[in-house]
């Protein structure tokens, strides 16, 4: 587990919650207490520049990389005002570096095991084991399993 990883697992300590939250500024990382986050977080090259909105939820085994944003596509009103209810990001969810996933209304799912490209834009929700990338983000394909190789 990674050092970035390990401080936000620790964020919502009481004791040293405020501590670690300066630590990941220090990052540029921002992974505000109210951010549900399941088992098997894996944050890549330190996170430098992600940002998470408080109505986030990540599943197991998600895996973000650098320069990733997750929030509203619509920060100029008021959080109370907002059509936005929540983001998730479902188990073995992968968002490489500089995406941005961005919710307008509802809720905003992103499918189990999908992979959302490097910069990629990401404003609707998606199906399970799908590839999305540009900006605007479209389905480009689909993530098949690695081939198993039999064991002697």
């Amino acid at each position: 587990m990674s050092l970035v990883t390990t401080l936000i697992a620790h964020r919502r300590s009481r004791l040293l919650g405020r501590l670690v939250q300066e630590i990941l500024a220090l990052y540029g990382v921002e992974v505000p207490a109210p951010v549900e986050i399941g088992p098997g977080l894996k944050v890549y090259h330190r996170g430098f520049g992600t940002v998470l909105h408080p109505y986030t939820t990540l599943g197991a085994d998600v895996t973000l990389y650098n320069g990733v944003t997750i929030g509203r596509a619509d920060p100029w009103v008021p959080q109370e005002r907002s059509a936005m209810e929540r983001v998730v990001l479902e188990d073995g969810v992968m968002v490489c570096a500089g995406a941005k996933i961005v919710c307008k209304r509802g809720v905003l799912t992103v499918g189990a095991g999908t992979i959302v490209g490097a910069n990629a834009v990401l404003t609707t929700s998606t199906g399970p084991n799908e590839i999305w990338a540009g900006a605007p983000a479209r389905r480009i394909g689909l993530r098949t399993p690695a081939p198993r190789i039999p064991q002697p």
